[in-house]
């Protein structure tokens, strides 16, 4: 029976909820550094300065820690020196003209212009306007013109330091993920020579809606590559994994090429299954191969290696293309065509480059 439309928004309700929990899983440490700087800095300004409400130390740590790893030194440099610059012009103007909507607009635009001549970024440019509105609207004691800076000053520092911390989490998500990409493209592969084998129609649909759904794999291993790299250039303890981190970046378009190529193998064999039209038992036993090859490279790719380790399973499937019967339908052709592009983009993986890949494989047969 069809599914209502009651049924389907509680499915949908539960993929979201599944995905939200997720993502606040995945920046629980950030949050949870946030969290900790400002009470840090804090403590720092209110312990060790006697500062009595120390409001812009822990906002500037949070503003400037954020919960991105990308450029983050450089984010805290930048926020800092905004934070501090805003609050500094705020509080000497304000005791000298007082607050409204004048002193307001002239306030921001000096601040605006410091950050400018500091040749700040944006974060720098913006953090300081945002800042000494903040300061116009909140009139400081007449002997608490530089209390308010060296908070923020406070603040920064705390999450320059807290920058340098960071787990170890985001330095296995891209080889962790590469082998989530890899199993499911040896899992396509698998199900690809099932299809051959049974032809069934709605198995070949099944799996090739399957395939469709793979983009986001690839974007959340671009992800989490570019967060490792983004640990390791904002972390000094973790610069002796920016080789690993690289080597794995690297791989996001080879193993893009395959996952790609192997949904164009899904598509051809469902087209056979629809069609009715038969595939060689051998192409079949080529995809089973296949799949067995490639999660012998996700397991190299999990344990942060090259696959050369399974360059040799590759090479025989692909030595096998060349000695397997030709196919009376154009169809079935196809599917072995694409059986021996999956191959070539999969040694990409082992450490060969794309000529080496190519010439490695016998002549197609005839």
């Amino acid at each position: 029976m069809e599914a209502g439309p009651l049924d389907r928004m509680w499915s949908r309700s539960r993929l979201s909820v599944r995905a939200r929990i997720a993502r606040l899983s995945s920046k629980r440490w950030q949050i949870a550094q946030c969290a900790i700087a400002a009470g840090v800095a804090w403590v720092v300004a209110a312990d060790l300065f006697d500062h009595p409400t120390p409001f812009f130390a822990p906002v500037a740590a949070v503003v400037a820690l954020g919960t991105s790893y990308g450029q983050r030194l450089r984010r805290v440099a930048e926020i800092t020196v905004g934070v501090a610059v805003g609050v500094l012009i705020a509080d000497l103007l304000v005791l000298e003209l007082g607050t409204g909507g004048w002193q307001i607009a002239l306030i921001v635009g000096l601040a605006m212009s410091s950050a400018f001549l500091l040749d700040g970024g944006q974060l720098l440019v913006t953090q300081a306007a945002v800042q000494s509105i903040i300061v116009s609207t909140l009139v400081p004691e007449p002997d608490a013109a530089f209390t308010r800076w060296t908070d923020a000053v406070i603040g920064g520092a705390v999450a320059l330091v807290a920058a340098t911390v960071v787990p170890a989490a985001p330095l296995r998500r891209p080889r962790e993920q590469a082998a989530v990409v890899m199993r499911k493209i040896a899992g396509l592969l698998r199900a690809a020579g099932e299809v051959m084998v049974d032809g069934e129609v709605e198995h070949g649909l099944e799996l090739l809606a399957d395939a469709r759904s793979t983009d986001g794999l690839i974007r959340e291993l671009q992800a989490a590559a570019d967060e490792g790299m983004a640990v390791v250039a904002s972390s000094p303890f973790r610069v002796r994994h920016k080789g690993n981190i690289r080597r794995m970046a690297e791989l996001v378009d080879p193993l893009d090429r395959a996952l790609r190529s192997t949904r164009v193998l899904v598509r051809q064999v469902a087209v056979a299954a629809y069609h009715r039209r038969p595939v060689p038992s051998s192409y079949s036993m080529l995809a089973t191969e296949l799949a067995a090859a490639a999660e012998r490279v996700a397991d190299e790719l999990a344990a942060d290696r090259m696959a050369v380790g399974a360059r040799d399973e590759l090479l025989a499937v692909g030595d096998a293309t060349g000695r397997v019967e030709r196919a009376d339908e154009m169809n079935a052709e196809v599917v072995l065509a694409q059986l021996r592009s999956v191959v070539v983009d999969l040694l990409l993986l082992t450490g060969l480059d794309q000529r080496e890949s190519t010439e490695a494989l016998p002549p197609p047969p005839r």
